[in-house]
């Protein structure tokens, strides 16, 4: 991996706009299209939809867990695990998020609850004080963990497979090639280049071997 660091300042701002645009992507879905396939494989929209909430809480949750000392991760080093393990054996969590998407009576239950944790996740963001913070067990920049929020955002919009681009595919794009340590072709625009970096789509061209990952 390359090193890969985004400025605090514009990392709250590429998160706000971020998470108000996947949050009107899911709203313009009905319930039967946000119960059809999503590009993660064996989830729904709706399960993207809660996956998405649940992580926005956490995050919230994070942003105030000051730390001291140096940051352990980056941008890039921060998506080399995950901290459940799930990339051992995706089965388990792909069954228990569908478990937790089932509970809601209709899928526009769970658009209330993700407007709530929106709301609560972009304040919490704009309170946020530059600095170090642990998350997941580990420490990491203030802008960083923001900059990891709007990628993941960004790459869960297009997961709706809907004809848009998110604003944060530039950063999804920079954080693929760093976790990759390889450029992605230069011309694809960032909506295809991140869905073939990410195997989500057909590579429309060849791309280096370092590809796909996983994020």
């Amino acid at each position: 991996m390359r090193p890969l660091t985004f400025p605090h300042h514009d990392a709250v701002e590429a998160f706000a706009a971020q998470a108000d645009e996947f949050l009107a992507a899911v709203a313009s879905c009905d319930d039967l299209q946000l119960l059809g396939a999503s590009r993660c494989h064996g989830w729904a929209l709706l399960d993207v939809l809660v996956h998405v909430r649940i992580g926005l809480q956490e995050m919230a949750l994070g942003s105030t867990r000051r730390a001291d000392g140096e940051p352990e991760c980056d941008a890039a080093t921060y998506w080399s695990e995950h901290p459940d393990n799930r990339d051992d054996d995706q089965v388990p969590h792909i069954l228990w998020l569908r478990r937790t998407s089932s509970a809601y009576s209709r899928p526009s239950g769970a658009l209330e609850h993700l407007r709530d944790a929106v709301t609560g996740a972009v304040g919490a963001v704009r309170a946020m004080p530059e600095g170090v913070i642990e998350f997941q067990g580990r420490r990491i920049r203030s802008g960083d963990f923001i900059g990891t929020w709007v990628v993941e955002l960004a790459i869960h919009q297009l997961d709706l497979g809907l004809d848009d681009s998110p604003s944060g595919l530039a950063w999804a794009r920079r954080t693929l090639e760093a976790v990759a340590d390889a450029e992605l072709p230069a011309g694809l625009e960032d909506r295809s280049a991140v869905l073939a970096g990410l195997g989500r789509a057909p590579a429309p061209t060849e791309l280096p071997p370092a590809f796909p990952v996983s994020l």
